[in-house]
């Protein structure tokens, strides 16, 4: 099935974590996940793919052979060790500098084998359309048609487009296009790349991922919020990556600047920073490693703004349904709109 759809997936540690839940690698048990006598429906916001057939148009590497493979039952077996039940496919974006016709291209061929896929496997798999940012009219073509002829359920973007903010007027027109789609933009960030010549985020520690990818998040979601974009799109839906970054932790600040500077800021955002955690358009995973880190994150946002995320195949959270299970004081109707409910709502996903 998988040689037919192009889509390779990035090997992850399968055996080890069908092996830590009790299960044989080849035919693992499938986890059903039940809460309060009902069984739920769960949806992984962030999962990664990637199609090599769209890459080659512009050479760009794909991972190293040994992390490479092309068994979905593998990544099936996978999801049903953590008792995940669908995964919304998205790609980092690689394609933000080609140019038209080769972005054109590359789009065309991705986002047919992603629909593709999915249409293979309906109930386990949906994709997040993809398209070039970096041509925004073209973007706006691609997007409707990932949407209305491909069936796709969304759309995947990155947390900059080559250097330039997603607040950028220029991205109006997809935005626009997104809002009157009524879908969810997953937001995944591509590090912040511009700091790098600094030297400041070398040495130990991956800090271009492990800081630099919440960092980015953090820029991409402030500057949408005090430039006005989603004020100018009150429709608009964003998914945030990695628990919306280090914003959810620290937004009193964004709050308290415009009383501290409020000579430098402005024009003012139509409501309080902190509001726009809370009021409908912003949505965050659960990567966030510690109970303690996602109530913060549900007292912060609302629990109807939170939803699961694994970051397939990267193993930042082995056992994403018991991190959810573990959080304290939520009630069973909270687990469930986390665990499933509220992504199935955003993607159109029957339940």
């Amino acid at each position: 099935m998988s040689n037919q759809s192009g889509l390779t997936f990035t090997h992850c540690a399968v055996t080890a974590a069908a092996a830590g839940h009790g299960h044989d690698h080849t035919h693992p048990r499938r986890r059903e996940v039940v809460v309060a006598g009902k069984r739920v429906k769960t949806v992984d916001i962030h999962a990664h793919t990637i199609v090599p057939e769209a890459a080659a148009v512009i050479n760009h590497p794909l991972e190293a052979p040994g992390l490479l493979w092309s068994n979905v039952s593998d990544r099936i077996a996978e999801m049903d060790a953590e008792g995940i039940d669908v995964e919304a496919l998205s790609i980092n974006p690689f394609w933000y500098r080609a140019e038209r016709d080769a972005a054109a291209e590359l789009i065309r061929i991705q986002n047919e084998k992603l629909a593709e896929f999915c249409a293979a496997t309906p109930d386990r798999f949906v994709a997040f359309a993809t398209v070039a940012l970096q041509h925004p009219e073209l973007a706006v073509e691609q997007l409707e048609y990932a949407i209305k002829t491909l069936g796709l359920r969304g759309l995947s973007v990155g947390g900059s487009v080559a250097g330039q903010e997603l607040a950028d007027p220029k991205f109006h027109p997809v935005w626009a296009k997104a809002e009157e789609l009524g879908i969810l933009i997953f937001m995944h960030p591509l590090g912040t790349r511009e700091l790098e010549p600094s030297g400041r985020l070398k040495g130990s520690g991956l800090l271009t991922n492990t800081i630099g990818n919440p960092l980015e998040t953090t820029i991409a979601l402030s500057h949408l919020i005090f430039e006005g974009t989603l004020d100018r799109f009150p429709g608009l839906k964003i998914c945030a990556a990695h628990g919306g970054g280090f914003l959810p932790s620290y937004a009193n600040r964004s709050d308290a600047v415009i009383t501290t500077f409020p000579n430098r800021v402005g024009p003012l955002p139509k409501k309080k920073p902190t509001q726009y955690l809370k009021d409908g358009q912003l949505f965050f995973d659960s990567i966030m490693f510690t109970p303690e880190g996602m109530r913060h994150l549900i007292a912060e946002s609302g629990v109807g703004q939170v939803v699961i995320g694994t970051d397939y195949p990267f193993p930042w959270n082995r056992v994403p349904v018991d991190h959810i299970m573990s959080i304290p004081d939520l009630s069973d109707d909270d687990r469930i709109a986390i665990l499933g409910g509220t992504a199935a709502k955003l993607l159109g996903i029957e339940n």
